[in-house]
């Protein structure tokens, strides 16, 4: 992959700057912090590190949504469940023709899409490059020969790159299915053979709030039928199936770190980077153990925070590693992108182009909290529907389907284990709370 110092190279000056190329690299089941640069003291991510040392990464990125289906149409949309109408994993309301593929694609962008797609039929005629696939780690090419899926991810990619049309500007989403787990398979996240090696030595430490208390201390209607239960069963009630588990889930991010490093490459072969915006994020956040539970779903703060690294080549040389605070969204990144290819979001996007929070050398004026929410899986006992009023220091919960409530003090309780909606102390931010909850409710729609 390309060097920091490569990275930071000078741009073209902005007089003379063409809309701007996309590459998308859409990871899954990644939580902010599984990230070497963002402090995780086991995983290893070379090439992300890298990117961000060249770029911004954005510390308080969330989602809206924190589901693989629901996530990626808000991505594509750059609108909440409320408005696009999508509850799970079928195809949103909104019209084609104003998501960001569609939008690009009419402004004369060759665009792609390779692997995972999870919002019902793929629409492949909607693509100049289409290609979707997910659900094992290990699949088969054309030839009918295996191959791994994160290895599948980069030749498709690579493919997309070395066919595009030279006189067209190209916009391209990789969605790699991992690290998601393959989840009826017992041993759930399967890497390939080539990454067994690695943690084999190291410890993955359990998380402080991975215990018995922790869960019990959930609302009552958490019990042994809620899928994150479940799920935390599969992986993580053992310490030594916690080894493994982690150590295999770490394994697949590499590998996704090693193929987001020779996209980049490819692009500074090409001589296209200092013409290209690179944005990695991912679907949603995940549990490690926290709270008794695996997988996602909910508000807490290890479901809803997930990486965002842009390596801009507008981005000034002194603002290159720069790490935001700004709270941003995943709504946030179709705006984000039509910007960068000169084209105005549609009127019905909810999400704000980043871009300003990162070229300008005054703080814009910018979001303080967000609303977010879940639907209801299968039934309220299965995965319950749950909202949320998510402020940089505190947080409201609201579980609809039970009339339930919480507060946490954030900045005091990260882990948000101290429920405060009973406290007579916090009566007034609970009135308050509620108040702006009912409003960006009522917003989101």
């Amino acid at each position: 992959m390309a060097t920091a110092a490569q990275l930071q190279a000078a741009a073209p000056p902005a007089a003379s700057r063409e809309p701007l190329n996309i590459l998308l690299l859409y990871a899954d089941d990644w939580r902010h912090d599984t990230l070497g640069v963002a402090g995780n003291p086991v995983v290893r991510t070379p090439c992300l590190d890298r990117l961000a040392a060249g770029g911004v990464r954005f510390a308080r990125n969330c989602v809206t949504t924190s589901i693989c289906g629901v996530s990626r149409a808000n991505l594509l949309t750059g609108q909440t469940m409320s408005r696009n109408g999508c509850r799970g994993f079928s195809r949103f309301n909104t019209p084609w023709a104003e998501t960001y593929p569609g939008l690009l694609r009419a402004a004369g962008y060759h665009v792609g899409h390779v692997g995972k797609w999870h919002n019902g039929l793929f629409p492949a005629e909607r693509y100049d490059f289409g290609r979707s696939y997910h659900g094992k780690h290990w699949c088969q090419r054309a030839d009918g020969s295996p191959v791994h899926v994160t290895q599948r991810n980069e030749e498709d990619a690579l493919e997309f790159l070395a066919t595009r049309p030279d006189d067209k500007p190209f916009c391209l989403t990789v969605a790699f299915f991992a690290t998601h787990a393959e989840d009826h398979n017992p041993e759930q996240y399967l890497p390939q053979p080539g990454s067994l090696s690695l943690y084999e030595d190291a410890f993955v430490e359990p998380p402080t709030n991975a215990t018995s208390d922790s869960w019990e201390r959930l609302p009552r209607f958490f019990d042994a039928q809620n899928e994150g239960r479940n799920r935390w069963t599969w992986r993580f009630d053992e310490p030594d199936k916690y080894q493994r588990m982690m150590k295999n889930y770490y394994r697949l991010a590499t590998e996704v770190d090693a193929v987001c490093g020779r996209l980049v490459e490819e692009l500074r072969r090409q001589g296209e980077l200092q013409r290209t915006l690179v944005i990695f994020t991912t679907d949603n956040g995940y549990y490690h153990g926290e709270h008794g539970l695996a997988d996602k779903w909910y508000p807490h703060q290890e479901s809803i925070r997930v990486p965002l690294i842009l390596l801009d080549p507008r981005l000034p040389d002194d603002r290159r590693g720069d790490v935001s605070d700004a709270l941003t969204l995943s709504i946030d990144l179709a705006p984000t992108m039509l910007a960068a290819a000169g084209h105005d979001a549609p009127a019905g996007m909810q999400g704000e182009d980043l871009a300003p929070l990162y070229l300008t050398s005054e703080a814009a004026d910018w979001r303080h909290d967000f609303f977010y929410e879940h639907p209801t899986i299968r039934s309220k006992d299965f995965i319950p529907a749950s909202e949320a009023l998510v402020e940089r220091d505190w947080k409201y919960f609201y579980w609809p389907a039970h009339g339930v409530e919480q507060l946490f003090h954030l900045a005091d309780d990260p882990l948000e284990e101290k429920d405060l909606v009973n406290d007579p102390r916090h009566a007034k931010r609970l009135q308050t709370m509620r108040t702006r909850f009912a409003e960006l409710k009522a917003a989101a729609r």
